[in-house]
């Protein structure tokens, strides 16, 4: 099992946040699961450039922190699907705002990083 090399700092809310957010595709997957993608196969071909194996990663760590909950069916072959749990819920005001955000500084930040 991983083991951390630094410890987990939470003295501060902006690094409870950043623990838990941190990854690359985490808020898309919020996003996506919020607009109704919330099946496996389904997000992968939203984000086709994370590999499989990423975004499980990256989806059992938001199930493990509370941020999605994870329904498995008793069925075959095996269905699987997402969602948003209340805290969840409560950072699509803050990804809505990040992104108009970017939107409202489109021309200065494509710029600096292109």
């Amino acid at each position: 099992m991983y083991e951390r090399k630094i410890p987990v700092t939470v003295e501060c809310g902006l690094h409870l946040f950043m623990e838990v957010m941190n990854g690359k595709w985490k808020i898309s997957l919020i996003w996506s699961i919020y607009n109704g993608i919330i099946r496996p196969g389904d997000l992968q071909r939203k984000i086709p450039n994370a590999s499989r194996r990423v975004l499980e990663n990256q989806l059992n760590q938001l199930v493990n922190h509370g941020i999605l909950t994870k329904k498995i069916y008793d069925v075959k072959p095996p269905k699987v699907e997402y969602g948003l749990t209340k805290l969840g819920e409560s950072l699509i005001p803050i990804i809505k705002s990040t992104a108009k955000w970017g939107e409202e500084n489109r021309e200065e930040l494509e710029k600096a990083i292109t």
